[in-house]
């Protein structure tokens, strides 16, 4: 049985979103342009933004300063690992960062996998409504993000860690 895929673009100050939905609604990623390993618009995906109504309302909230958290149903398909960290990135709280070893931490890897955690965070598909931008570097550095570093940095100044 062949599953739809809906999806729908919404304009934001990061650029023009791109989310899509699995058939129960449950959101399965949210892109930028030129994202790495972002998605893009396959043949046979149905364009509805009904599904989307509430994510495009929280977003909208968001970005206007007026929410700080998203309560959407996600649904991101990983490995066991690949998912515990993405699960972890869902704690971290607005206005807050975190390393990566930290992340590690949290979730029980070893010290060597902090490698491993960097690359399941560069896999997250749900930018901004799984805060992936709130991973920094050990040394405070901005590190790797795959919406680009300079999506990066908006971000976190929208949410106050970094100044205008």
């Amino acid at each position: 049985m062949e599953t739809v895929t809906y999806w729908t673009e919404v304009d934001s100050p990061v650029g023009r979103l791109l989310l899509t939905a699995a058939p129960t609604g449950e959101l399965t990623s949210l892109s930028v342009p030129g994202q790495k390993g972002g998605r893009t618009v396959l043949d046979g995906w149905r364009r509805d933004a009904g599904p989307f109504r509430e994510a495009t309302g929280q977003l909208a909230a968001y970005f206007a300063g007026e929410r700080t958290e998203f309560r959407l149903a996600l649904r991101a398909v990983g490995t066991p690992f690949r998912e515990k960290v993405w699960a972890a990135l869902d704690d971290v709280p607005y206005g807050a960062t975190v390393s990566y070893g930290e992340i590690a931490a949290r979730i029980g890897a070893t010290r060597p996998a902090v490698r491993a955690v960097g690359g399941a965070i560069g896999a997250n598909p749900l930018l901004i409504v799984r805060p992936c931008h709130r991973v920094i570097g050990a040394d405070g550095s901005l590190t790797g993000y795959a919406g680009g570093l300079e999506r990066k940095v908006r971000l976190l100044t929208h949410e106050g860690v970094l100044r205008p």
